[in-house]
């Protein structure tokens, strides 16, 4: 492929991955109900991993290569993926339960800026003029989107949005070691590596919940929707979003990650009756805009 097609491609694959995961959000509501939120991202990563497996098992048949592995590949990998779903997925869960909805999504909106502040110490990307007026346009289109009068600023939930921050920050820092080791390494592979990084966390604070909570009743629902989270929003999505900053600058991929509230807001639309205001319109408009402006450097 030529680079402007590589371009697009790594265009498309972080809109998607971003889309999917602004669909997740009344699938996994309906699962959490269920199954506790470190239990539930074990399944996710176990049943993701397996899955990048099989793939990266019938693709090295295919071509009659063997998986070639190096100690230093995997612990690179493993660690990246010990930032991105051990550290940072843990703020996450821990900033929603503290915090509101609301502030979660106007928190961790900030991951683009702080790609911005990794990329040039990291990568050595510079920030030019074009990518940091797109993340000023797009910013206020999530702005727009979300809009921050719903957003709870009481000191109750100080800790909560302080997680969710460190959310964003650990986030914008996996993105950035993700183009890093991409440039490596083969990215299939390593991402399948990078969750299996979460997975000791996740287990240990798994083993906790279960023996205080518990796990609800397994129903043939709740079996697709953790059929859904863990191939399309984990394995798929994750690939998406991992080759999207191996084929972008980090500037310009973080961007994508704008299209998941706009993606959560019309699936709200569309399926629970919510209203579209002007002022969602105006911000898609805007986040639109900013991801043109950036992907015509």
């Amino acid at each position: 492929m030529h680079k402007q097609q590589h371009s697009f491609a790594g265009l498309i694959s972080g809109l998607t991955a971003a889309s999917i995961w602004g669909g997740m959000y009344v699938v996994s509501k309906v699962v959490l109900e269920v199954i506790p939120p470190f239990t539930l991202l074990t399944i996710r990563l176990i049943m993701g991993a397996l899955t990048l497996g099989i793939v990266i098992y019938f693709r090295n048949r295919r071509a009659n290569k063997p998986l070639s592995i190096t100690k230093q590949t995997f612990w690179s990998s493993f660690l990246v993926g010990v930032v991105g779903y051990g550290i940072s997925l843990g703020f996450q869960f821990v900033g929603t339960k503290l915090s509101t909805a609301s502030n979660g999504s106007l928190v961790t909106s900030a991951t683009p800026a702080f790609v911005l502040l990794f990329a040039p110490f990291l990568l050595g990307e510079k920030n030019t003029t074009k990518r940091v007026i797109a993340l000023v346009v797009s910013t206020l289109g999530v702005l727009a989107v979300i809009d921050p009068r719903n957003a709870e600023l009481s000191p109750s939930l100080f800790w909560g949005n302080m997680s969710l921050l460190a959310a964003a920050l650990t986030w914008a820092l996996y993105s950035v070691l993700v183009r890093k080791v991409s440039k490596s390494q083969d990215i299939l592979t390593s991402s399948t590596i990078m969750l299996l990084g979460g997975v000791p966390s996740s287990i240990a604070f798994s083993i906790w919940e279960i023996n205080t909570q518990g796990v609800g009743e397994i129903t043939p629902g709740i079996i697709g929707g953790l059929l859904f989270l863990g191939i399309i929003s984990t394995a798929i999505a994750m690939f998406l979003w991992n080759y999207s900053f191996a084929e972008l600058p980090a500037a310009v991929a973080s961007l994508t990650f704008f299209a998941q509230p706009v993606v959560g807001t019309l699936l709200g639309w569309f399926f629970l009756s919510e209203v579209i205001t002007p002022l969602f319109l105006i911000g898609g408009l805007l986040i639109g805009s900013g991801i043109v402006i950036a992907s015509r450097e």
